[in-house]
């Protein structure tokens, strides 16, 4: 039996998890686990969490973390659903948690959100809200220092 070339093999892979993370930015709202994720493109779950890491700079798990509070932070910006709505509509199912997240990453508890950024987002255009109201979400990945020759 031989194996793939390494560079055909690491192709292969990169497209197995552009599937994973374009499965995360559909399905966010869904229960979503590692081990589901990993079944989906038959890689074990250590498997599929080290190779995402290495290639997004985060874990599957951060990853669909981070896309659910972009969502919430746009449901929130809305301003016609509570937070716990909020939490419920993005595919949390702790509050807790739901609340302990979007405060790592946007700064501040989701119901102070609420309330300024419908304040301060409310002359923008949409896309430009989105963009500008992002979070940022790479404290995990790796920083490679440049290589000098």
């Amino acid at each position: 039996m031989t194996s793939r070339p390494a560079a055909a093999q690491h192709l292969h892979d990169l497209a197995r998890l552009r599937r994973v993370r374009d499965r995360i930015d559909r399905e966010y709202a869904q229960p979503l686990d590692v081990e589901a994720l990993a079944r989906g493109v038959h890689m074990s779950a250590g498997h599929l969490s080290r190779e995402f890491r290495r290639a997004y700079g985060e874990s599957p798990y951060s990853y669909l973390m981070t896309r659910r509070i972009e969502r919430a932070m746009a449901l929130l910006r809305r301003g016609d659903l509570s937070v716990t709505e909020v939490c419920f509509a993005v595919g949390c199912s702790s509050l807790g948690t739901f609340s302990t997240r979007f405060t790592e990453l946007v700064g501040m508890p989701p119901s102070t959100y609420r309330r300024r950024a419908a304040q301060a987002t409310a002359e923008m255009p949409p896309c430009i809200t989105k963009q500008v109201t992002r979070p940022v979400r790479n404290r995990e990945a790796r920083v490679t220092e440049p290589h000098l020759a």
